[in-house]
This record gives structure tokens, C-alpha cells and sequence, in this order.
């Protein structure tokens, strides 16, 4: 019981590390290219590691999920709104696992 508190403790303890350190770091603004390029695009590529492999694994077969982020992703391409986007891989989804 003791060491679920501690557990709950360092990861509190870390959470606020985390986002009180570059506040207290970083007081300039940053005016390095690179690192500000860098920071720019994170939180996409944080989204997109996250999403993508659930979008394959969401579904029974990785068949299906693959199916559905090839055709959503030329939906998507073709300007397609979030909505149809999304219709269109559920019915990929639902079509594919039909006959598998």
C-alpha cells in the first residue's frame, strides 16, 4: 500500500519537473532556426506516432486498419472534409471485415 504513494509521488514530482523546468530554463525567447523549427513540428509528430499505430491496431485484422489509413489518407489528399474522411475508413473497416 506504502509504495502505491510512492509511485503516485514520483510521478507528481516528475509531471511538474517536466513542465516547470523549461519555464524556469528558457526565459529568452528562443532565436535559433533549428530549435525553433524543431518545436514547431512536435506536437505533429507526437500526434502522428501516436495515431498511426492505432489506427492499424484499432481494428481486428491489420488488414483493414491499413486498408482504411491508405484510403483516408488519399481522402484526405483530395480535400476531403474530417467527416467523410472518417465515413469513408469506417466503411472501409466495416467492408473489409466483412470477408475476412
Amino acid at each position: 500500500m506504502i509504495s502505491a504513494y510512492i509511485y503516485i509521488l514520483v510521478a507528481a514530482i516528475v509531471s511538474t519537473i517536466i513542465r516547470v523546468l523549461p519555464v524556469t530554463v528558457f526565459r529568452k525567447p528562443i532565436k535559433n532556426r533549428f530549435v525553433r523549427s524543431f518545436l514547431y513540428y512536435v506536437p505533429y509528430v507526437t500526434l502522428a506516432v501516436m495515431t498511426f499505430p492505432a489506427i492499424i491496431n484499432a481494428t481486428q485484422s491489420k488488414i483493414s486498419g491499413i486498408l482504411a489509413l491508405v484510403c483516408g489518407s488519399v481522402a484526405a489528399w483530395f480535400n476531403m472534409s474530417l467527416f467523410k474522411v472518417a465515413c469513408i475508413c469506417c466503411g472501409v473497416v466495416f467492408v473489409t471485415e466483412l470477408f475476412l
